[in-house]
């Protein structure tokens, strides 16, 4: 009996509230919607979820988390859907409205430098009974020693990645380019000397695979979750609205209720249509991030 209750005490430890693991996801530290929390040298707040039609808003407000530190620019901070979404949903802080007529909302914006407020919109999403939280990472922040790049030239894109180098297993599902008047570009294109010239853009369908509590581990030894960066790529608007729409990174957090890691991503890389076709890559980036959920 005696053995059985330690087993029984021991347990209950592993998983009691003040283990700093059960505060994580993906390691990712997580609170409340409505709380605030620091990521990225920031003290960040995201509250009041809320639709609008086929759009989530959802406000912020952050100021440095101390004063004359570094911190990440707002022009770099994006937001994400978290739940079990079939896609992953993203945009940025700031401009994330301005493509959704009809919103009556009151923007997110930098007044200055050591302050961001206002509404983010992300969407369109339908199925409103997915989205458990948001979570907030920047692109530009990347944990040391943390980066693995594979080539991604049309009209391969990646080839499948060894599970070995990230935990996870990385592999492209589509690959479409475009010069940048929209025209769309075949592999028969490459033996033609006039075809990559001037600007372009590609568009790449994305898959993530691995196992959930692999990927637990390493995020919590790394400090922090992977992102996956494509590029090169160019400021909003950029070349196309897909690109606006696909972004150039998104972030690995799914669902932390799932046994495994399935993420379908898509994303974007443009500029110089060589550069951006023929000699783009897809990183994995560890990164630090954080979340808030509707049940934390």
């Amino acid at each position: 009996m005696l053995p059985a209750l330690l087993t029984a005490v021991l347990v209950l430890a592993g998983c009691s509230p003040g283990d700093p693991a059960a505060d994580h996801v993906y390691g990712a530290p997580t609170t409340e919607l409505g709380a605030s929390q620091a990521v990225l040298g920031w003290n960040m707040s995201v509250s009041n979820l809320r639709w609008d039609g086929d759009h989530v808003l959802v406000d912020i407000d952050a100021a440095p988390s101390e004063e004359d530190a570094p911190h990440a620019r707002p022009e770099d901070i994006r937001l994400g859907l978290y739940g079990a979404l079939a896609h992953p949903i993203e945009a940025n802080a700031l401009g994330s409205c301005r493509t959704f007529a009809g919103l009556h909302v009151n923007p997110a914006t930098a007044p200055t430098p050591d302050r961001i407020t206002g509404t983010v919109c992300l969407g369109p999403l339908r199925d409103q009974s997915q989205v458990r939280g948001v979570y907030v990472y920047s692109p530009q922040d990347r944990i040391p020693e943390t980066a693995v790049a594979y080539g991604a030239g049309f009209p391969v894109g990646v080839l499948p990645t060894n599970e070995n180098d990230t935990g996870l297993i990385l592999r492209t599902t589509s690959v479409e380019g475009f010069r940048a008047d929209g025209t769309i570009l075949t592999p028969e294109a490459l033996g033609d000397p006039d075809a990559f010239t001037g600007n372009g853009y590609m568009l790449l369908g994305l898959q993530l695979d691995g196992l959930a509590q692999r990927y637990r581990d390493d995020s919590a030894e790394r400090g922090g979750p992977l992102m996956v960066l494509a590029g090169p790529t160019l400021p909003p608007p950029g070349l196309s609205p897909a690109c606006d729409v696909y972004g150039s990174s998104v972030l690995v957090l799914p669902d932390a209720s799932r046994d495994a890691v399935q993420v379908k991503a898509s994303l974007c890389t443009q500029g110089e249509i060589n550069d951006a076709l023929l000699y783009a890559s897809v990183s994995l980036v560890g990164t630090h991030a954080a979340l808030w959920t509707a049940d934390a």
